[in-house]
């Protein structure tokens, strides 16, 4: 009988430590999948929130003034911020990567930079009227997100994981393989920019 009781407390006394074991060879996988699931979330957010920067920063280029204050409003309010600074739930994208370019027509039909920006809303309308000024009058507005200060592809901004298991070495380099935000470009006609009649 002695022996039956003393071999059940011994059987208790060694199961104590097998419970922990279990629950940190369950936890550590649990909790890996758990965060890469909120990084992959995260990253699938930034993907669709980039596309609704670009939209929104050219729906209010294309009624706006182009003078640097206007355009830095623009900014701001793309990426759903009262000062300059990130989208929300985000370290990669801020008003610096918002471009914003004017466009005029060639000759030709070919879409370029304007150069020579017009003074004021009512004078690109008289550029746009005086065949002489063509290369002044904005036609359209094009918008992405970028680290410089072209919509080129090798200037797309790189994922940044939050959790640095999930990042190389170096803080600053693309991350993931490589993963990118992409530029998402928008195009628009320009509307009024910001012409008011009764000025």
């Amino acid at each position: 009988m002695k022996n039956s009781q003393l071999a059940n407390v011994t059987s208790k006394v060694l199961q104590r430590g097998v419970a922990a074991v279990e629950f940190a060879l369950v936890a550590i996988p649990f909790l890996l999948l758990l965060l890469g699931a909120m990084e992959f979330g995260r990253l699938l957010y930034l993907w669709n929130t980039a596309q609704e920067v670009t939209r929104n920063a050219a729906r209010l280029a294309v009624v706006s003034n182009f003078d640097k204050d206007s355009i830095a409003e623009i900014k701001r309010k793309a990426v759903f911020r009262i000062n300059d600074g990130f989208l929300p739930a985000s370290n990669e994208i801020s008003t610096a990567n918002v471009v914003i370019h004017y466009l005029y027509v060639k000759a030709n039909g070919d879409l370029a930079y304007v150069q020579k920006m017009p003074s004021s809303p009512g004078d690109n309308i008289a550029a746009c009227l005086d065949a002489t000024r063509l290369d002044e009058c904005i036609r359209f507005v094009e918008v992405c997100l970028s680290t410089g200060k072209t919509c080129s592809a090798n200037q797309s901004i790189p994922f940044k994981p939050m959790i640095g298991l999930f990042s190389g070495s170096d803080p600053d380099s693309p991350d993931l393989g490589g993963i990118r935000i992409p530029l998402s470009t928008v195009r628009m006609p320009a509307e009024s920019l910001g012409f008011d009649p009764t000025s």
